[in-house]
């Protein structure tokens, strides 16, 4: 049957799609992927005989002739996306094509931008009692947000923050920031193209954040994380305290 994978290629690096991903990749009759979003590498999982399309140039309406020719013909297609497609992916729209041409679609999940990040800098992102949640979030830049998804208004939780396509304004960035109630003092991290040969990263004081990201001279690929978690020290979590009981361990108490 007709089918289209959307794959999540993750942050950049071959070695980081899943095996799942993997083998979709490799049961595909046509590849579709973006060259300036994804590493050439992913592609040594394609057949050789496969069809390899760079979306870079394509339309919404141009990738659609692909998917319509998947239906005709009966192909298995890999639209192959950064990171992962749930996030910032333009998925949605080629989802309702695909079931348009009444197509098998199934979604291959991606490490993303955040946890590579993260996982470069050697941070957590939620420590106990200092952030249990995180905040993925972007600017408003050509793309508008929706009322309510300001900056500013989530800088005011005070927890962990990561911000996606938000490097080209960076001044505006760390004003609505700190406008929004973070400390001029609270860590940052800036990665950018993390897990790529030509990976950056940058730790930095939020009053600083403007003066590091120009000094890098990026305004694509970038993450930026923010929070009091990115700090060094941390509380112990209560997960593996032997005065902690749970599911699976009971904590003995005599007397």
């Amino acid at each position: 049957m007709a089918k289209v994978w959307f794959i999540g290629a993750g942050p950049g690096a071959a070695d980081l799609l899943t095996v799942r991903a993997a083998n979709a990749l490799h049961s595909a009759d046509i590849v579709i992927w973006a060259s300036s979003l994804v590493t050439a590498d992913v592609l040594e999982y394609a057949r050789a005989d496969a069809e390899i399309h760079d979306s870079k140039v394509l339309t919404l309406e141009e990738v659609k002739e692909f998917y319509r020719r998947a239906a005709a013909d009966d192909l298995t297609v890999a639209r192959v996306h950064s990171g992962d497609p749930a996030l910032y992916g333009a998925m949605q729209e080629q989802l309702e094509v695909v079931r348009e041409f009444g197509l098998d679609s199934e979604i291959v999940p991606g490490v993303t931008s955040v946890a590579a990040t993260a996982a470069a800098a050697e941070k957590e992102l939620t420590v106990p009692e200092v952030a249990q949640s995180v905040v993925f979030t972007r600017m408003a830049t050509r793309t508008p947000m929706p009322d309510g998804e300001t900056i500013r208004s989530f800088a005011a939780h005070g927890t962990t923050m990561a911000l996606f396509l938000s490097a080209s304004r960076p001044k505006k960035l760390q004003s609505e920031l700190i406008d929004g109630g973070y400390a001029p003092s609270t860590p940052c991290v800036v990665g950018y193209r993390v897990s790529w040969p030509d990976e950056q990263l940058r730790y930095c004081r939020l009053d600083e954040l403007a003066a590091t990201i120009r000094a890098l001279k990026v305004s694509m690929h970038t993450m930026v994380l923010i929070g009091p978690a990115l700090a060094s020290e941390g509380k112990r979590s209560h997960l593996y305290s032997p005065d902690f009981s749970h599911t699976h361990r009971q904590v003995s108490r005599h007397g």
